[in-house]
């Protein structure tokens, strides 16, 4: 593919799905509500990489922005709804629109980037759009290939990073249901890989991969390893699933949640691949291990 739309390659994902295809010497398109924020790296040998404005709710910027491309990757998320972006907007509406035009311009392939444990029927505002999401790219361009990752991690996430810091700044540690769910955390690195590799690969066409990492462990678990890594010495507290939701609604006012409401629906069930379903192995890719990243996060902690 000599060109190929990212939209939302300003975000943790999209940052590193835009590096995997630029070295593999493709020329990428930026498409973002705010292309400034594109980290555009340079390196003798990489593919060119462009920018503009696009937002996935707007059909015609949508168009704008596939116009001429041969591959499009959707990694537009939304964890927390405000006045303006809502679940529906961004995951249903907005890749609804991505397929719908992909499908028009007769894109060569395209990977929406979905979330582990989707469903329809859910009750969660957030996993149910993710669900009707996938319904929906699915009956608009059936060759999509539809990527499902666990929570991601990486020297820049959101996930380990802020375990370190809480454990950093408090000697308690707040465990949403005790810290049981169980978990299969995958590097971020893998994940752009795997849309990299979807992307090119004719017999992933229409398929969906759910991305596991490595090794399960419950949250506690993985708290247990930060506050090991760090060489601290701290106490857990089980926080009832009722009341993470009540904080989770106060945090989602502030900037940067720390937990929001999305969050504590995935963590009422295990968050693992589903037995069966492809994933990671079947892309040829070796999922790289939580325990040697966290190494690099609480060192820089």
């Amino acid at each position: 593919m000599a060109l190929v739309t990212v939209f939302g390659g300003t975000g943790f994902l999209g940052r590193h799905i835009v590096e995997a295809l630029t070295l593999e010497g493709m020329t990428v398109r930026i498409a973002a509500r705010h292309p400034d924020r594109a980290v555009i790296p340079a390196a003798p040998g990489r593919g060119q990489i462009t920018s503009m404005v696009a937002d996935v709710r707007d059909e015609g910027s949508v168009a704008a922005a596939i116009a001429g491309a041969d591959g499009v990757v959707n990694a537009v998320s939304a964890y927390v709804e405000t006045s303006g972006i809502t679940y529906e907007h961004i995951h249903e509406r907005g890749a609804g629109n991505v397929a719908r035009v992909c499908q028009q311009r007769d894109v060569q392939g395209l990977v929406h980037i979905s979330g582990m444990g989707a469903d329809a029927a859910s009750a969660s505002r957030y996993i149910g759009a993710r669900g009707r999401g996938d319904l929906i790219v699915r009956q608009a361009f059936p060759r999509a290939m539809i990527l499902r990752p666990s929570v991601m991690f990486g020297p820049d996430d959101g996930f380990l990073n802020v375990l370190a810091k809480l454990v950093r700044s408090t000697p308690v540690i707040p465990l949403v249901g005790g810290g049981r769910t169980k978990l299969q955390p995958v590097h971020v690195r893998d994940v752009a890989e795997a849309a990299r590799r979807a992307l090119l690969s004719r017999g992933s066409e229409g398929q969906i991969f759910e991305l596991g990492g490595a090794e399960t462990y419950t949250f506690r678990e993985i708290t247990e390893m930060v506050v090991a890594r760090m060489g601290r010495r701290r106490r857990f507290i089980a926080i009832p699933f009722r009341l993470a939701y009540s904080l989770a609604r106060l945090f989602e006012l502030l900037p940067g949640a720390p937990l929001t409401v999305a969050q504590v629906d995935l963590l009422l069930e295990d968050n693992l691949p589903s037995p069966g379903m492809p994933g990671l192995r079947e892309l040829g890719i070796l999922p790289q291990s939580l325990k040697d990243t966290l190494a690099d996060i609480t060192a820089a902690a």
